[in-house]
C-alpha cells in the first residue's frame, strides 16, 4: 500500500518538492515538483503545509533523569558537584520508575520529531539489573528506534570514584550482562529497530581493566562503544591526577580509538587530539543545552568536522538539560555555534548534525537522509503557529522561529505521531504517574 506524501512546503532533500513515495517501510522514490509517482499509490497525504525532515536522531541521553528535573540541591552547580548531589537520589530508582522515565522521555522525543534515540543507562542499583530489558520493551511498544547503551560503573566513592557504593557493580557482573543484552536485543542491518552498544560511564567511574575488556567485547560482537569524555576541564585535571595522562591518551591506551566509538560532549580537546579523533574515524555527540546549563564549555564542532569526526546532536539527561525536545536542541546548537564560530554557521549545519551527522556518529549511516532506498523515518512540521507568521524560508523558519512539536512522525513507514498525537497514549495519565514516581525517587513520599 504505497503512500505518496505530496508537494511539501519544504523538504530537506534535493529534487523532492513533488514529494516522497513510501512503500514497505522505505522511501522508494523522491519526486521533482510536478512529477507523478512511477508506481501505483493507494494512499496520499497533502503535505503542502508541512516541512519534511529526516527523522531527528538523538545521540546521547539518560532517560532516568527525567525523574530529577530542576532538582533543588543540584541547581547552579558544575558537573562534579552536580553528580554528587544527584547520585544518592538516582540510587533509589526501581523498575517501575525507570519504565515511566523511559516512556516519558521517548514520548517527548517522538513529539519533537525524533525517530531514533540513544540512551546511556549506567545506574544499576539493587533491583534494577534488567534496566536495558525495560527500555527495549518500552521502545518497542512505542514503535521507536533505539540504541540502548549498556552503561557501567565499578569505581565507587570507596575506590576513589564519584558514584556511591549502591549504584556500582563488579567487573564480572557487568560483562556478563553486557553479553546477555547483546544476545537478547541487538539487531543488525539497515532496518534494525533496537541496537545495543557498550558504554562505561566515564574513565573516572570504571577501572582500566573494565574499559579494556568492554572494548574487546564490543569488537568481538560487532557493537558500538560509547562514553563521556572531555566534558569539563575538571575531568582533564582528574584524569591527569588519577592516570597521569589526558582523557584521550587514556582512551587510546585502553584501545578505544576506533570508528565504532562515539563520545558524549567532547568539548576540551586540543588541536592534536581533534586530529587523532578524525584519523580514527570517531564520532562526537554535541550536547549544547547541557553544556550551557552546567557551564562545561562549547564543543569545537567546525574543527571536529574539518578533521573528519562525525558530529551528531545529543539532548543529554533531563537533569542537566531539563527537557527531551530534539527540535529545540537543533535551535540551541545553531545559536551557540553561531555565537562561538560566526555567521558562517547555518541552520542547515544544525539540521545536518541532528540527522546525517548523528546517524554517522552512531554507526547508522543508512538513516538521517531522505533518498530513495533509505528507511522511511520522517518528521513533518507545520508552520501554522504565530511564531512562524511572516516567515520567508520555511526550513530556516523551523529553526530560527523555534519549532517545538512535530505534526506527523513516521518510523519505518509507520505513522507513530499523527496530528501531534500518539494514538492510544493517555498523556495526562503518563504525566501524573511519572510525577508521582519522581516524588517517590526524590524522597517526597
Amino acid at each position: 500500500m504505497a503512500l505518496w506524501i505530496m508537494n511539501p512546503l519544504a523538504v530537506l532533500a534535493e529534487d523532492a518538492m513533488g514529494g516522497l513515495v513510501i512503500d514497505q517501510g522505505r522511501i522508494v522514490e523522491t519526486l521533482n515538483a510536478g512529477q507523478k509517482p512511477s508506481i501505483p499509490v493507494t494512499q496520499k497525504l497533502d503535505a503542502s503545509r508541512h516541512v519534511i525532515l529526516p527523522g531527528l536522531i538523538n545521540t546521547h541521553h539518560h532517560y532516568y533523569q527525567t525523574l530529577t528535573r530542576a532538582f533543588p540541591s543540584a541547581l547552579n552547580k558544575e558537573l562534579f558537584d552536580w553528580l554528587k548531589a544527584l547520585y544518592p537520589i538516582w540510587s533509589r530508582l526501581d523498575p517501575d520508575a525507570l519504565e515511566l522515565a523511559t516512556r516519558l522521555a521517548l514520548v517527548e522525543m517522538l513529539l519533537s520529531g525524533t525517530t531514533l534515540s540513544v540512551d546511556h543507562h549506567y545506574v544499576f542499583s539493587k533491583g534494577l539489573e534488567n534496566a536495558i530489558d525495560i527500555q527495549a520493551r518500552v521502545a518497542a511498544e512505542l514503535g521507536m528506534r533505539a540504541t540502548l547503551t549498556r552503561g557501567s560503573m565499578n569505581l565507587s566513592v570507596s575506590d576513589g570514584g564519584l558514584p556511591p557504593d549502591e549504584v556500582v557493580q563488579d567487573h564480572d557482573t557487568i560483562l556478563a550482562d553486557c553479553a546477555r543484552v547483546i544476545s537478547s536485543h541487538h539487531q543488525v542491518g539497515p532496518d534494525a529497530m533496537v541496537q545495543i552498544a557498550l558504554a562505561p560511564c566515564s574513565p573516572f567511574s570504571v577501572t582500566k581493566e573494565l574499559m579494556i575488556a568492554t572494548g574487546e567485547m564490543a569488537r568481538s560482537h560487532g557493537v558500538g562503544l560509547h562514553t563521556h569524555l572531555a566534558e569539563t576541564e575538571d575531568e582533564n585535571t582528574f584524569c591527569s591526577e588519577m592516570f597521569g595522562c589526558r582523557p584521550l591518551d587514556y582512551l587510546e591506551d585502553c584501545g578505544w580509538l576506533d570508528p565504532s566509538v562515539w563520545l558524549a560532549h567532547g568539548i576540551h580537546f586540543d588541536e592534536g587530539e581533534i586530529h587523532r579523533l578524525g584519523k580514527a574515524g570517531m564520532g562526537v555527540s554535541h550536547c549544547p543545552s547541557s553544556n550551557m546549563l552546567l557551564s562545561s564549555g562549547i564543543c569545537r564542532t567546525p574543527q571536529l568536522e574539518n578533521a573528519g569526526v562525525s558530529v551528531g546532536l545529543g539532548i543529554d539527561g533531563s537533569a542537566s538539560q531539563d527537557c527531551s525536545n530534539m527540535i529545540q536542541e537543533v535551535r540551541q546548537a545553531f545559536m551557540i555555534n553561531r555565537l562561538a564560530y560566526g555567521a558562517s554557521v547555518t541552520h542547515e549545519d544544525a539540521l545536518r548534525w541532528a540527522t546525517s551527522g548523528s546517524a554517522g556518529a552512531i554507526g547508522r549511516p543508512e538513516l538521517g537522509v531522505i533518498a530513495a532506498g533509505r528507511p522511511a523515518d520522517l518528521a513533518l512540521f507545520n508552520l501554522d503557529e504565530l511564531r512562524f507568521s511572516g516567515h520567508g524560508d520555511p526550513l530556516a523558519a523551523l529553526i530560527l522561529c523555534g519549532a517545538h512539536q512535530a505534526d506527523h512522525v513516521m518510523i519505518a513507514g509507520e505513522w507513530i505521531v499523527e496530528n501531534g498525537q500518539i494514538q492510544g497514549l493517555d498523556i495526562a495519565r503518563l504525566r501524573a504517574e511519572h510525577q508521582a514516581a519522581a516524588r517517590k525517587v526524590q524522597g517526597e513520599l
